[in-house]
């Protein structure tokens, strides 16, 4: 059974989705990482894709045995420009509960906030996400920090798995949404 319930804010117009099922099994890359999972809706198939490059969101799903009552939350995707899909696709955004309770994943979902003090830069010099004041990293890769136009001084709410820093003063957040929007369109999965 899926309820809605609405994330709406000036940017943004997209429905997350409460999902109750029961756990069937991972979906797999043709590369061999996990890109999704699939669960039972009161008979109906219905499946959760990660975020690209998540290789963490998996990590949620360690351990369940198929049959296990989930709640999992996402927004609904469009269709595919690859073809017809076979049953309901989501693009996952957290597992809200495993037979009933809150799963003890750490950084299934975490939320982190604060105001942006600097930028970040990936490797090759473009900035791909935002450094705040609470000395947290948001993660948005290049693509998703041009998508949000953060600046210096934006009040920042971002979502998405968290682990420490290297240097064990904060955390990096792999952000999936930041103020409500998601960080990548959906055309990029």
């Amino acid at each position: 059974m899926a309820h809605s319930h609405d994330n709406h804010d000036t940017h943004d117009t997209l429905d997350v989705w409460s999902v109750e099922g029961r756990f069937q099994h991972l979906v797999y890359s043709p590369r061999g990482g996990v890109e999704g999972v699939l669960i039972d809706t009161d008979g109906v198939p219905t499946q959760f894709v990660f975020e690209r490059h998540d290789e963490g969101a998996a990590s949620a799903f360690a351990g369940l045995q198929v049959g296990q009552a989930l709640v999992i939350e996402g927004t609904e995707e469009g269709p595919s420009p690859k073809g017809k899909a076979a049953h309901t696709v989501y693009r996952f955004e957290r597992l809200a509960s495993v037979d009933g309770e809150t799963p003890r994943h750490a950084g299934a979902g975490e939320r982190i906030d604060g105001t942006v003090v600097r930028l970040n830069y990936a490797r090759h010099g473009e900035a791909n996400g935002v450094v705040l004041d609470t000395g947290d990293f948001v993660h948005t890769r290049p693509d998703g920090f041009e998508r949000l136009g953060l600046k210096i001084g934006d009040e920042v709410r971002a979502e998405g798995r968290a682990q420490p820093l290297a240097t064990g003063e904060g955390r990096v957040i792999e952000a999936v949404r930041v103020n409500g929007r998601p960080v990548h369109d959906a055309e990029q999965t």
